[in-house]
């Protein structure tokens, strides 16, 4: 992403030239990987669970990350899928701590019961209906709008570059209080954490350093809380336990990449998949009640990162399929949501499809902590393009725009016009 003009949108690349961002999107297939979904039916059809070869997976799952592997099945159906994620005790998340737990320190990702449960009810006060509709109204319209000021007038604009993916990261800076100052090297910190599997000592200095830059917050919240995120979590308490400074950092750590990433691409393929579909797009656009459903629709049809991991504890069968004590699972989200043995013609971009769950948020206990978040930014996103871009539409004149990636998935560009 290049462009330091949006507000709060990092600089591309740092004084050694070193783009962190551009980086991370190749790792992932971004411009390279254009549809895995035919492959991963014609692999479900053969069988639902199957033994791969580490090559299989790509980016954030590559065989790096996960030292000492030697079987690594990959779970295609969405029974499979839903199997996984619901069974806690069989299927661990611990796999991440050899690998995003080197960077992030240790967080709800890699936490199993009833360990999880407890992090995650104290976490989860930062999140309630009251706070969310505090950061609707005081943060993220003001945000969203505030991009749109900068090209409204123009009759035209990149939706990626201008507005999905700097609002995002914008909301989580402003949920933090950061100094705006701060936020260009912190965007970059981030990326560069997740970026651990392409270049373990960036991703270790990264974490060090976002550590540094937290800590003194953190302190500064607790002898004088504010109304930001930081505060809540550096006073929070559940039956008489409050949250270390190591574990507020390390939820700090994972709270961008796990927020503003998947936010910017889950936005971003949700408008493509409206402008693209353009009598949808006008129906959306005349009845806004359609919103939701068209969320949901997005999510399922391109989620914005396919897999995640886990574990094996015991021998057991997955789907049918049997799998050993500790095989290494890439369970396919993505594959999951695009399984025909549950939706109908699942290929197709239907925001009418009958509400099925899909499973782009996971599933079971470690169902995305803020997914009612990313729901509301994307609403609100909407919304405003609505309301102050009519009649927009694909620029016809400005090249092919597609959904690319193997592992996160978005487009890389959404150029639109607008106006009369």
């Amino acid at each position: 992403m290049k462009d330091d003009a949006a507000k709060g949108c990092p600089a591309a690349a740092g004084a050694e030239g070193y783009d962190p961002f551009e980086e991370f999107n190749r790792a992932q297939g971004i411009g390279t990987v254009e549809n895995p979904y035919q492959d991963f039916k014609a692999k479900r059809d053969r069988c639902p669970v199957q033994l791969v070869d580490p090559a299989f997976l790509t980016g954030s799952q590559a065989k790096h990350t996960l030292p000492g592997v030697r079987e690594i099945f990959a779970v295609l159906s969405h029974d499979g899928v839903a199997q996984v994620l619901r069974d806690g005790e069989t299927f661990t998340s611990t796999v991440y701590a050899s690998s995003m737990g080197l960077v992030m320190g240790h967080t709800i990702l890699e936490m199993d019961e009833p360990e999880h449960s407890r992090y995650r009810r104290l976490i989860q006060q930062a999140f309630s209906k009251k706070a969310l509709a505090h950061w609707e109204t005081d943060l993220v319209r003001p945000i969203v709008n505030d991009c749109i000021d900068r090209f409204v007038d123009r009759g035209h604009a990149d939706l990626v570059r201008e507005l999905t993916f700097p609002f995002p990261v914008n909301v989580i800076a402003g949920m933090l209080g950061l100094a705006e100052a701060d936020l260009p090297q912190f965007h970059r910190n981030a990326v560069e954490l997740i970026s651990i599997g392409i270049d373990p000592m960036r991703g270790i200095q990264a974490s060090q350093a976002l550590e540094r830059y937290f800590l003194p917050l953190i302190a500064e919240r607790r002898d004088a809380p504010r109304g930001d995120l930081i505060s809540v979590l550096a006073t929070a308490e559940l039956e008489g336990t409050r949250l270390t400074d190591a574990e507020i950092v390390a939820f700090l750590r994972l709270l961008l990449p796990a927020g503003a990433e998947t936010t910017y691409r889950s936005s971003s393929n949700l408008i493509f998949g409206l402008l693209t579909h353009t009598e949808q797009l006008d129906q959306v656009r005349r009845d806004r009640a359609l919103i939701p459903q068209a969320i949901e629709e997005g999510l399922r049809w391109e989620p914005p990162l396919l897999g995640i991991l886990r574990g094996v504890t015991r021998d057991t069968e997955i789907d049918g399929v049997p799998v050993p004590k500790g095989a290494t699972l890439s369970v396919s989200m993505g594959a999951a949501n695009r399984d025909d043995a549950r939706y109908t013609d699942p290929d197709r971009f239907d925001i009418h499809r009958p509400a099925r769950q899909h499973l782009a948020f996971g599933f079971g206990a470690h169902r995305c902590l803020g997914m009612h978040l990313a729901r509301m930014e994307t609403t609100v996103a909407l919304e405003a393009l609505f309301d102050r871009l009519p009649n927009l539409r694909l620029d016809p004149d400005a090249g092919p725009v597609v959904i690319t990636g193997a592992t996160f998935r978005a487009p890389t560009k959404l150029p639109v016009l607008f106006g009369p």
